[in-house]
């Protein structure tokens, strides 16, 4: 643990880099006027913490910068607890004039989280094969091509293409939709193929020809994998930190922002509430130069989805995390109201 003179000094650095991203000296600090000591001591506290490895010399200037270290240090223990009570009700007013779907709400949300943190957001939905199917339509594309469309009731709503039996004629396809609608109504997305058992086969065998072929290119389409679904706002930002002007640096991030697979899968190992992973605490080697902040938010008592922050190491991290607090609870109670009213 630091000191108070060292937490002082510690703190003032991490302030004005945050502020400025210029590398901080001793004078700097000392002309704050809001330390009392001088710049001598300064520079010796500067050098001890560098020791420590709080701080980082820079090769162009006499100056620190914050290290990695550093950073986790402040995040630890000189933010300020964030107020689980606070909200924000800025997605409520927009959404209060109109009718929003699902999608709508959540991509709203990262817009409003990026303008007010000028970083990039992420968001990913609520897993879709724990959502339940309120709804199946099948249209017919072409003779042997067709898409069925799964309506859940989160609002997400899933195209997936298939091959249509050659002896499925617009009668049978009718009936079948039909029958379908009835018995997997309510069902889990990821539950979809289990349903296809003995008796949903025998009640398609009382009404449509052929029944066997069309429930084999049945499983086609609910045996099929849910792709993941992200939400980002901001990805721009990222070309107004200092931090990124290097250009190699700002392919690895947009070349980030397409792998959806992975930052997917990164988000789907978050717990609930706040999480901060800085620079190379990252498991993703394209998130070495970043801060990725996350939290959760819920659907219901069963789905949770995950909203993120993504920006440099300096960054405000005092006010982006009471922000991206505020904004998850807002979502899950908005979230919730539109589950509610939907069902």
């Amino acid at each position: 643990m630091l000191n108070e003179r060292q937490l002082l000094i510690f703190q003032s650095i991490i302030d004005d880099f945050i502020e400025t991203a210029q590398p901080v000296g001793s004078k700097v600090i000392a002309d704050k006027g809001n330390i009392d000591v001088s710049a001598a001591t300064i520079r010796s506290v500067m050098a001890d913490l560098e020791k420590m490895g709080y701080l980082e010399k820079t090769h162009s200037s006499s100056g620190r910068v914050p290290s990695e270290q550093g950073y986790r240090y402040y995040v630890d223990h000189l933010v300020n607890p964030y107020s689980k009570k606070k909200d924000l009700n800025i997605i409520k007013q927009i959404i209060a004039d109109g009718v929003f779907e699902f999608e709508q709400i959540v991509q709203t949300s990262a817009e409003i989280l990026s303008d007010l943190t000028n970083y990039t957001t992420i968001i990913l939905g609520p897993e879709i094969l724990e959502a339940k199917l309120i709804k199946l339509e099948i249209v017919k594309l072409s003779e042997h091509t067709a898409v069925a469309i799964l309506i859940t009731d989160t609002g997400h709503v899933e195209h997936r293409s298939f091959t249509l039996p050659p002896t499925l004629n617009a009668s049978d396809l009718e009936k079948m939709v039909n029958i379908l609608n009835e018995k997997l109504n309510g069902v889990a997305i990821s539950r979809l193929a289990d349903q296809l058992n003995t008796e949903l086969f025998t009640l398609l065998s009382m009404y449509i020809k052929d029944a066997g072929q069309s429930y084999e290119y049945l499983k086609e389409v609910l045996f099929n994998e849910e792709p993941v679904k992200l939400y980002v706002g901001g990805k721009s930002n990222m070309l107004i930190q200092p931090e990124f002007n290097d250009l190699q640096k700002m392919h690895s991030f947009y070349t980030l922002m397409e792998r959806e697979d992975e930052i997917a899968k990164l988000f789907k190992q978050t717990n609930k509430g706040i999480k901060v992973t800085i620079g190379n605490e990252n498991s993703l080697e394209a998130m070495k130069d970043f801060t990725l902040i996350t939290s959760t938010y819920a659907l219901d008592d069963e789905q949770m989805g995950t909203i993120a922050l993504l920006g440099p190491t300096r960054m405000r991290y005092n006010k982006v995390i009471q922000l991206l607090n505020a904004l998850s609870n807002e979502m899950s109670d908005v979230l919730y109201m539109w589950y509610k009213n939907k069902k």
